[in-house]
């Protein structure tokens, strides 16, 4: 007896999907600068893709890669909506707006590359753009991901942020300049300051303290692995992890006395923080700053995760 099986188009889909993910969430990743922020970008992308005809997708990496770049470009605007004081960075240019500068003007600016749009190394790049990430206009920090850690043409890069290849280019170039500017190690040096006194104050008790580290509006969120990971070890003085907690007042509260086992770590050469035992790692602190205060916490213990990290302690 045979048995005929029909084909299963979403499952064919899932499929296809699932090759291109890894790219897709890399992208959305050093865009967006959080995990969780990337995550919701390739779940977006593979919501659009499953509202449209895949035959008529003539390639699907461009039209995936197009997609997840233009929902980052949807969710840094609706960031920037939120707080407008990030409009007027450094010198007052509005780097979120992308009005400021006409296609004219960009397009001579970018009728020849200089010797200094040339690529940074790739690790000065990556630690230089986790500082001003979030002083780059959306446009600004695709140009750049897309070329720098990517590798895709200008030509290619056009059609995704609806700008000419020239423009393309000058979006790349000027936030490369940003980026040059930075003084990585002075940054590292604060931020390793500001992780330090927190984990001393959540040490220590100190609430006050904690209070005044924090920026107004913190978000806190661990995924499961680190909430399971801490609801075992709270008697003996874990943090008392949430999905979600935000607010500073809620934020000081789960590390008020805790976190005695978390020590300062360096993740692909950025500060941050670990929960550690015997020298192994089993969560990690991701640390966002505005001001020097802490705007994020991310607490992640997701094994797979951490196995794709560089984690020095």
């Amino acid at each position: 007896m045979t048995s005929n099986s029909t084909p299963n188009p979403l499952a064919e889909v899932a499929e296809q999907f699932s090759l291109h993910r890894p790219k897709l969430f890399a992208i959305a990743y050093r865009t967006m600068g959080s995990p969780w922020a990337a995550d919701d970008v390739v779940q977006e992308t593979w919501i659009r893709l499953q509202r449209t005809d895949i035959a008529a997708i003539d390639n699907l990496e461009a039209w995936l890669t197009t997609v997840t770049s233009r929902v980052c470009i949807d969710l840094i605007r609706r960031d920037a909506a939120r707080r407008e004081d990030l409009r007027w960075a450094t010198s007052g240019e509005d780097f979120l707006s992308e009005a400021a500068s006409t296609e004219n003007a960009m397009a001579e600016a970018a009728s020849a590359e200089q010797p200094e749009d040339t690529a940074l190394l790739r690790d000065d790049l990556a630690a230089a753009l986790n500082i001003v990430l979030d002083t780059l206009g959306p446009l600004e920090r695709l140009a750049l991901v897309l070329h720098d850690f990517f590798a895709l043409a200008f030509d290619d890069i056009a059609p995704i942020v609806d700008r000419s290849p020239a423009t393309a280019r000058q979006l790349a170039s000027r936030a490369r300049a940003r980026l040059r500017d930075v003084d990585v190690a002075g940054v590292h040096h604060r931020q390793e300051s500001a992780i330090l006194a927190f984990l001393s104050a959540a040490r220590d008790g100190d609430f006050g303290r904690l209070l005044q580290l924090l920026d107004p509006e913190i978000e806190l969120r661990s995924d499961p692995a680190a909430v399971g990971l801490a609801g075992a070890g709270a008697e003996f003085g874990a943090p008392l992890l949430d999905r979600g907690v935000a607010g500073p007042d809620a934020v000081a509260r789960v590390f008020n006395g805790r976190a005695q086992a978390t020590r300062l770590v360096y993740i692909d050469g950025i500060p941050a923080a670990a929960y550690v035992t015997d020298d192994n790692p089993q969560a990690i602190y991701l640390f966002r700053f505005w001001h020097d205060r802490v705007s994020s916490v991310e607490v992640l213990a997701d094994a797979d995760f951490l196995a794709a990290l560089d984690i020095v302690v």
